[in-house]
């Protein structure tokens, strides 16, 4: 990331301020910008140099958001940001030098929410925290929706499925994200455009691989890895098979 762009962006804030991100880099100069730029905009910002300074922050404080780079010293961001997944942590932004399709794909499958390659803009850095905020549901206006279907439920504010025994299932953001625009749109075929500005926003700079990836994720943790609930539309996208009721 050039210290060059780092200047210029835009500097309205968004309804999200005052949220809290950590920024985990093992460059100085990457986390004293990315940190400064995030604060101009409202946000509480902290910074770690590796993934053990990392845990120890998320021990002593309720974090909304990470960004985290993938190359660094010891642990790194791929096996630190699948941890976090596992145990359902908060939503990551995965920054890398690495920036091809095979990176990419590889980053959304240890459970990060977006990825942004290196170098990459201030304006970029900030689309991509409100995208990846809005995602988690925090600025949807959503309070206490839920959604009922096959005996699962999606609680939409608190963020929760639940299997058919009432057991919790964890669910990445992307993974949350994306269910959560199946079950408000069911019986309905969503091209892969739709269900990337349904799940991400606008800002979204995602790839109809990061669907597919996305959706055979959820058919295994949903124990349908066929078509049975979410079925493959040839050529056009998914359709969200169950009924589905406000629950």
């Amino acid at each position: 990331m050039r210290t060059e762009t780092m200047v210029g962006a835009d500097s309205s804030a968004g309804a999200d301020a005052q949220s809290v991100i950590l920024i985990v880099d093992d460059d100085a100069e990457i986390r004293t910008l990315l940190a400064e730029h995030l604060a101009s905009r409202g946000y509480r910002a902290r910074t770690c140099k590796d993934a053990g300074e990392m845990d120890a922050a998320l021990a002593r404080e309720t974090v909304d958001l990470i960004l985290l780079d993938v190359m660094m010293p010891g642990e790194d961001g791929l096996s630190a940001c699948r941890r976090l997944a596992d145990r359902g942590g908060p939503p990551v932004v995965l920054l890398s030098a690495l920036g091809r399709e095979h990176d990419r794909i590889k980053g959304l499958e240890t459970g990060a929410s977006h990825y942004l390659a290196k170098p990459c803009s201030a304006r970029e850095v900030l689309a991509t925290v409100r995208a990846a905020l809005r995602s988690r549901g925090g600025a949807s206006g959503a309070v206490g929706e839920a959604y009922v279907f096959d005996a699962w439920r999606i609680d939409i504010a608190a963020h929760e499925l639940t299997d058919p025994d009432g057991v919790l299932v964890q669910l990445t953001d992307g993974e949350f994200a994306l269910l959560r625009a199946m079950v408000e749109r069911p019986r309905r075929v969503l091209s892969r455009d739709q269900l990337l500005q349904f799940a991400r926003g606008p800002d979204s700079e995602a790839f109809d691989r990061a669907v597919d990836v996305q959706v055979s994720r959820l058919r295994r943790k949903l124990r349908c890895p066929g078509d049975e609930l979410i079925r493959t539309v040839k050529n056009e996208g998914y359709l969200f098979v169950p009924h589905v009721r406000r629950g």
